[in-house]
């Protein structure tokens, strides 16, 4: 790798690490918003939204000019196309973390309405997935990868079990229907974060292995070799 090159992308890697920081922080603010009736969370999430739109764009930008200028190939050109999967990975939980917030601020008008017993561990579930997604970009660490990915089952578990107690409290009062309906948009919502997550989690796995592991999971746990590979 040039000189050039390095110094382009160390700078591209920070301003990821830096948007990591900043999404990380939306998503957990929008859940604890969600489940502590924190309007106050809600509004700080949806703010924020807009500087996170402006980076992804610019980091995207950034990547097409690497590509451009270096024509990088083999590890340099996976580490790029990771970088330009992961920023639009990291655009849509902010998006989805700004939903979130929406549906805690409409709840917020429904004090007297039962939250599920099961969306908690559910939020905690998927937040913990971000978290570790980071972790093993930032480590390069295929294992943590991989148990991200194993942990999307129970979070949607988790949002199976959270509709199927809405569908009961919807059906014991009318007077439930509409915060009923709000939160299980949230909860797909959450749903959704995990399923980002995961999607960063195989993408670490391509940028240190080269192994393209997306719809694959159960042959790649197995050590079924049918991933498609790019040698360094």
């Amino acid at each position: 790798m040039s000189k050039h090159l390095q110094n382009d992308v160390d700078q591209l890697h920070r301003r990821l690490m830096a948007l990591f920081g900043v999404v990380e922080q939306m998503a957990d603010k929008s859940v604890r918003a969600l489940c502590e009736n924190h309007v106050e969370l809600a509004r700080e999430v949806i703010a924020t939204d807009p500087s996170v739109n402006e980076t992804e764009v610019e980091i995207e930008e950034d990547c097409l000019k690497i590509l451009a200028l270096h024509q990088p190939v083999a590890a340099d050109l996976r580490r790029v196309a990771t970088v330009l999967k992961i920023n639009s990975d990291l655009e849509r939980i902010a998006d989805l973390a700004c939903n979130i917030a929406e549906r805690a601020r409409c709840m917020h008008q429904h004090a007297y309405f039962p939250i599920p017993d099961q969306l908690t561990p559910m939020v905690r579930q998927s937040t913990l997935m971000v978290k570790m997604a980071l972790d093993s970009f930032v480590n390069s660490d295929v294992d943590l990868a991989n148990k991200v990915i194993q942990l999307d089952q129970s979070v949607d578990d988790y949002n199976l079990a959270v509709i199927n107690d809405l569908t009961e409290l919807m059906q014991q009062d009318r007077q439930y229907v509409e915060p009923a309906l709000h939160c299980f948009s949230a909860s797909r919502h959450v749903e959704r974060i995990a399923d980002h997550a995961e999607n960063i989690a195989e993408d670490v796995i391509y940028l240190v292995d080269g192994d393209i592991v997306r719809h694959r999971h159960e042959s790649f746990e197995t050590g079924v070799d049918s991933n498609v590979k790019l040698d360094d």
